[in-house]
C-alpha cells in the first residue's frame, strides 16, 4: 500500500486579494479597497490542500523562500493535512512568492510575484517519496521555470514506476503556450485545462475542435467550462456535466478546486460522469468563499454543503 493517494510538486505562496476596488486604477492616487483576505494560493497547493480536504492521502514537495510569508504558507498547507515534510526552505535573494488579486465585479488583474516558484528544479525532488504514491498531479507548468525542461524526463520516470498522472497547465503568463507541452503530454493520463487554456494550447480557436485535437493526445481529456460546468472526452465518448448552482464571492481557484474534487473520484475508480459531477461540486464550493481553499478549511460547512447535494 502507497503512502499517498497522490503526491504534488510545485508552486507554495499565498494569495493577497482585495475586493471592491474601482474600475479604473489611475496612477499617484491612493485608492481604496473594501475589504481583504490573504490566504493560502498557488495552483498546485489549493489541489493538494482540497484533495486532503476530500480524503485523500496527499504529499507534497516545494521549495519556499526563508520569510514570514514562507511560514504561514507551509502552516496552512499542514493544517490542512497535507504532509510537507519535504518542503524545502530556502535562504536567499528570492523569496516565497505572493500573489495579488484584485477582485473586481466582472473581472480581476492578477499579478504574480514568482520568488522561489522560478528556483524549483529536479533537484529539489525527492524520487522515492513522490512515487510512494499511486498518481502524482503537476499545477502551473509555464510557472515551473527551472522544472519545465526537466518534466519530461520526470514523468516518464513516474511512469516507469506506474503511477498516473494528471496535469493542469493553468495560464501562460508569457503568452507563448509553447515549452515543451507536446513533449510533456504523451505521459499524461488525465489533462485538465479550461477553455481558454484549449483554445491558446491549440492554437485554435473553436473548442470542439480545440478539444477534438488535445483528446487525440491524451487518454483523457477534461476541459473546464466555468458556468457552463466541465466536459470529459475519452477516446469517441463525451461526458458533460452541469456547474452547481452557488451564492458567489469570488472565482479564485476555483478550476483547481475543480482539479481536486474530480482527482478524488478519479482515484476511488468512480465513473467519469461521477467525477466531472464531483469536480463542479469542489469548483463551485471553493467559490463560496475568498480564495482558493477557505470553504474547504470550514469542516462542518464543507460535509453540510456536499450532504445538501446528495453526497
Amino acid at each position: 500500500m502507497p503512502r499517498f493517494d497522490v503526491t504534488l510538486a510545485g508552486e507554495l505562496n499565498l494569495d493577497l486579494i482585495l475586493y471592491g476596488l474601482p474600475a479604473e486604477l489611475p496612477a499617484e492616487r491612493e485608492l481604496l479597497a473594501r475589504h481583504m483576505m490573504l490566504t493560502l494560493g498557488s495552483s498546485a497547493a489549493i489541489v493538494a490542500h482540497n484533495l486532503a480536504a476530500l480524503g485523500c492521502r496527499v504529499g507534497f514537495i516545494s521549495r519556499i523562500g526563508d520569510d514570514p510569508l514562507g511560514q504561514v504558507a507551509i502552516d496552512r498547507l499542514a493544517a490542512g493535512g497535507v504532509d510537507v515534510s519535504k518542503v524545502r526552505r530556502v535562504a536567499g535573494e528570492s523569496k516565497t512568492g505572493l500573489t495579488l488579486i484584485l477582485q473586481r465585479e466582472l473581472e480581476r488583474n492578477i499579478f504574480t510575484y514568482p520568488g522561489t516558484i522560478f528556483d524549483l528544479t529536479l533537484a529539489d525532488l525527492d524520487f522515492d517519496y513522490l512515487t510512494d504514491s499511486r498518481h502524482f498531479h503537476l499545477s502551473s507548468f509555464y510557472l515551473q521555470r527551472g522544472l519545465r525542461p526537466q518534466v519530461p524526463e520526470l514523468f516518464r520516470r513516474l511512469k516507469a514506476e506506474g503511477l498516473t498522472i494528471s496535469l493542469d497547465t493553468n495560464d501562460d503568463p508569457g503568452g507563448k503556450w509553447e515549452g515543451g507541452l507536446m513533449d510533456v503530454l504523451q505521459y499524461v493520463d488525465v489533462f485538465l485545462p479550461n477553455a481558454r487554456e484549449a483554445r491558446r494550447i491549440t492554437g485554435i480557436e473553436d473548442l470542439e475542435k480545440a478539444a477534438a485535437r488535445l483528446a487525440e493526445m491524451v487518454p483523457l481529456l477534461v476541459i473546464k467550462l466555468g458556468e457552463q460546468g466541465a466536459m470529459a472526452l475519452r477516446g469517441r465518448e463525451r461526458f458533460q456535466s452541469d456547474a452547481a448552482k452557488v451564492d458567489f464571492v469570488d472565482p479564485v481557484g476555483a478550476g483547481d478546486s475543480f482539479d481536486a474534487g474530480f482527482l478524488a473520484q478519479y482515484l476511488q475508480g468512480a465513473d467519469l460522469q461521477t467525477c466531472l459531477a464531483s469536480g463542479n461540486l469542489a469548483g463551485a464550493f471553493s467559490t463560496t468563499m475568498a480564495g482558493g481553499t477557505e470553504a474547504f478549511r470550514d469542516r462542518e460547512c464543507r460535509e453540510k454543503f456536499w450532504r445538501e447535494r446528495g453526497y
